[in-house]
């Protein structure tokens, strides 16, 4: 690999900066991380790299900058920037109605009571919008977030969450669309499958795959040439093993390169959740959304595009829709834009951030954000599911921001 060259004059402490290592290697030495890539870079200049583990526990095989990463959920916010360079071609409004273009999700029912043959439903009081998608509150779920609740359990028993070897992406939305919605169109927040829905909404308006519009639309122009929706077979030694937590029994392996899903022939394009990228790779397309949509000559978005998504799209926090939480990360005080969180207060986020910073992070632990205000841009990957299991994310910005001086 080659040497890696750090800016200086980037306005962090260095001494303070080395915490970061210390702190990623507790989490390995102690196993409870297989690995941490970690890239900072600030007003454009690579300010801080650390690379620590193993793709493979077992083998000791260490891990690279260059190593492939599961990014799972850091996908949405690709596939949101998709959307909104269809939407600045005139070819959608946000408030349209999703039934439009997907007829399925015409008449929908919404869950209002009971569970299997004795569940109660409504009408919809107003239909799902492409908004209603892009910000979490279309009434769809995820059979994870409690797979006992009726609606989820539904979810859960048809298969209905990822799995890039499952039917066509076509097919899945439409099996999606006879399930009730977990809640009325625009009432509630709830993390769910609709950022999935948006890649097949993606689909119909640009007339191509979700995997060839990424291809020729996004990673190709931004030089992104690790990132896709599967992991050839001359790339797969740079592919780690994936790792599970459970109590009493720490990690165990999830999935191998050799054994994984992401292994061609992919089946389902997944805008919700299905890249592999490189930390190069997603620093230059978080570097492109800091920029206000453009990097080196490639321009995706124009500036007050990129200031529309990353605005609250909210009533209020996220907390005030029903979800305090999810996972390791706490919801007062943090909106939602379109495809990504939004920092609305620091105090009520009980994390060191700036207001205005977005962000999102993965499954497997992986997280990224972006301070505007600070010019920040930050990429965190490892493989170790579920991402709840340590506040990793939580700890990694405090880390950071105590080194910023300047």
């Amino acid at each position: 690999m080659a040497k890696i060259k750090i800016a200086g004059n980037t306005g962090f402490s260095e001494e303070r900066l080395d915490r970061i290592r210390g702190w990623s290697s507790d989490y390995i030495e102690m196993g409870k991380l297989p690995c941490a890539v970690t890239v900072i870079m600030r007003r454009g200049k690579l300010a801080f790299v650390d690379v620590q583990g193993f793709k493979d526990i077992a083998a000791e095989t260490p891990i690279e900058f260059d190593s492939l990463f599961r990014i799972f959920s850091m996908t949405k916010i690709v596939t949101s920037v998709a959307a909104m360079m269809l939407y600045e071609e005139g070819r959608f409004q946000l408030d349209d109605p999703l039934s439009a273009y997907i007829p399925a999700f015409k008449d929908m029912q919404v869950w209002t009571g009971g569970e299997d043959d004795e569940m109660t439903v409504e009408p919809v009081a107003a239909p799902i919008t492409i908004r209603h998608l892009m910000t979490h509150t279309a009434g769809l779920t995820y059979a994870f977030n409690n797979p006992t609740a009726p609606v989820e359990s539904i979810y859960d028993k048809r298969g209905l969450d990822f799995n890039p070897n499952g039917s066509p992406l076509s097919e899945w939305v439409g099996e999606l669309a006879t399930v009730p919605l977990a809640f009325h169109p625009g009432a509630r927040w709830t993390y769910s499958v609709a950022t999935d829905v948006l890649g097949h909404f993606i689909e119909i308006v640009s007339g191509q795959t979700l995997d060839a519009f990424y291809q020729q639309r996004i990673l190709q122009p931004l030089g992104m040439v690790d990132t896709s929706f599967t992991v050839s077979d001359e790339k797969l030694e740079r592919f780690p093993t994936a790792y599970k937590y459970k109590n009493g029994d720490r990690l165990s392996v999830m999935e191998t390169a050799e054994t994984s899903g992401f292994r061609p022939p992919v089946q389902r394009y997944q805008g919700g959740g299905g890249l592999i990228s490189t930390a190069t790779d997603y620093l230059r397309f978080l570097e492109m959304m800091r920029n206000g949509g453009e990097l080196d000559g490639v321009r995706l978005l124009g500036p007050k595009t990129v200031q529309f998504m990353t605005a609250n799209h909210l009533p209020g926090d996220i907390a005030s829709m029903g979800q305090r939480q999810f996972g390791e990360s706490i919801f007062e005080g943090v909106g939602f834009g379109l495809g990504v969180a939004v920092v609305l207060d620091p105090a009520k986020t009980q994390v060191l951030c700036s207001a205005g910073e977005y962000n999102w992070g993965g499954a497997l632990s992986t997280a990224c954000w972006v301070d505007p205000k600070e010019e920040l841009s930050v990429v965190y990957l490892t493989q170790l599911y579920p991402s709840s299991t340590y506040p990793l994310r939580r700890e990694l910005r405090t880390l950071i921001y105590q080194a910023l001086l300047d």
